[in-house]
C-alpha cells in the first residue's frame, strides 16, 4: 500500500477564534472529485480562483487541532500559508509545478485553468 496522507507544518499557521495557533497539519491525496466538484460551486463560477478554496478544504483532513476543514478556514490563512499548501497539493499529487504567474487561477477568454490541478476545466477548449 502506497502512502495517501501526508503531514506539514504551515510557515505562519492558523489563528482560530479563541486565540489558538495551528500549524502542524495533514493532508490526504487529492481524487479525481475533489477537483470537479468544485466546478460546480457558484462561488468558482463567479470568481475561478475559489476552486483552489474549495480544493484545499476538501483534502487538508486536519489543521492542528482541528479536523473540520471549512473553506473559512482557508480563506483565513495568510498568504504565505495558502502559498505553502498549494506547492505542498502539488507535490504530494505529483503534479508538476507551475510558473510563477500561475500562483493564481488565470482565466483567459479560451480556457480557464484550475490553480489546483493545472489544467483546463474543459471549457472552450
Amino acid at each position: 500500500m502506497f502512502q495517501t496522507e501526508f503531514e506539514f507544518t504551515l510557515p505562519k499557521g492558523y489563528n482560530d477564534g479563541e486565540g489558538n495557533l495551528h500549524r502542524k497539519g495533514v493532508m490526504r491525496l487529492a481524487k479525481a472529485a475533489d477537483e470537479i466538484s468544485p466546478m460546480r460551486d457558484p462561488r468558482v463560477k463567479a470568481n475561478p480562483a475559489y476552486a483552489t478554496i474549495l480544493v484545499l478544504s476538501r483534502v487538508v483532513v486536519r489543521l492542528g487541532a482541528l479536523s473540520d476543514i471549512t473553506p473559512r478556514i482557508i480563506e483565513d490563512l495568510y498568504a504565505a500559508d495558502l502559498n505553502y499548501l498549494y506547492t505542498f497539493y502539488r507535490e504530494i499529487n505529483d503534479l508538476p509545478p507551475l510558473g510563477p504567474v500561475s500562483q493564481t487561477t488565470q482565466s483567459t477568454s479560451q480556457q480557464t485553468v484550475s490553480v489546483a490541478s493545472g489544467e483546463g476545466n474543459g471549457q472552450n477548449s
